[in-house]
């Protein structure tokens, strides 16, 4: 692991890291975030995963995360979306919503992403692996967020392994890429047209299927472009109820998909994750 750049915040010191993925076959980018601690001692782990276009940096930058980070004494951990660098398929047209930066938090099995586009296995294994052994990191707490197509793999990766995860939330997520233009084609890209093969990266058919969690919590602006065509927060509303899974669903009236309504609740959202890895 190579430190890129560290600065004091906060009472911590922001750190941001690349090193050479297994995973991916790439090199990785990510920033942690460690308030400070007496010698020995560990701390919980908050994961934040970005959206679309993304990188580490946008929320580095913009969340405005490290004071409830600091008061909580939690490691706030945000890795890149996709892989990157020379060879590293993209898609054709150069569009926003494939490729690099749209990795989806899936392991990708369709020619020619299979080889790098493996962001499932890197979050939930390999720099779980990597956190733990080079950062202060109470990997026994560890719980999850994230935002639009990170929020759609905050809740996917927490529905497949809710022993690894005693906490998960999202701003704005995807909660259906079974039923929406984003979904459809980064899934039929990534994993092919057998849609059974879909539902283990879709929060509403993994809850269909049996997966449960104590409880999720989603926050969703009114103003948000993207909320009747890509992220359909009613669909996991229908799908939670059905299941009783429980969900708090707050529509936050004029906000809309962008850092200023992220860094707005990202307090609240910490709060929430503390309150749950104490326990």
């Amino acid at each position: 692991m190579e430190t890129v750049s560290t600065n004091r915040a906060h009472g911590g010191t922001q750190g941001v890291y690349k090193h050479a993925s297994s995973a991916t076959g790439t090199e990785m980018t990510f920033s942690v975030f460690v308030p400070d601690h007496t010698a020995g001692e560990t701390l919980p782990v908050v994961w934040y995963l970005s959206g679309l276009t993304c990188t580490h940096a946008n929320v580095t930058e913009k969340g405005e995360f490290r004071e409830a980070c600091a008061r909580h004494r939690v490691i706030f951990v945000a890795p890149d979306t996709s892989p990157r660098g020379e060879g590293v398929p993209d898609d054709a047209e150069g569009a926003y919503d494939f490729g690099l930066g749209a990795g989806f938090y899936v392991d990708a099995t369709e020619a020619p992403y299979a080889a790098n586009y493996r962001m499932q296995s890197y979050i939930e294994s390999e720099l779980p692996a990597l956190i733990g052994d080079q950062f202060p990191a109470d990997m026994s707490r560890q719980s999850i967020m994230g935002h639009s197509m990170g929020g759609h793999g905050a809740l996917t990766i927490a529905l497949r392994n809710p022993d690894q995860f005693k906490a998960v939330s999202a701003f704005a997520p995807i909660v259906s890429p079974l039923n929406c233009p984003w979904g459809e084609k980064a899934l039929s890209g990534y994993i092919g047209t057998d849609k059974a093969a879909w539902r283990a990266y879709d929060a509403c058919a993994l809850i269909q299927d049996g997966a449960r969690l104590p409880d999720i919590l989603v926050d969703q602006g009114t103003a948000d472009n993207f909320l009747e065509g890509q992220l359909k927060p009613e669909l996991l509303v229908e799908t939670c109820k059905a299941a009783e899974q429980p969900l708090t669903l707050r529509m936050q009236e004029g906000y809309d998909h962008s850092y200023y309504f992220i860094s707005t609740f990202m307090s609240d959202h910490l709060d929430w994750h503390a309150e749950r890895l104490k326990a």
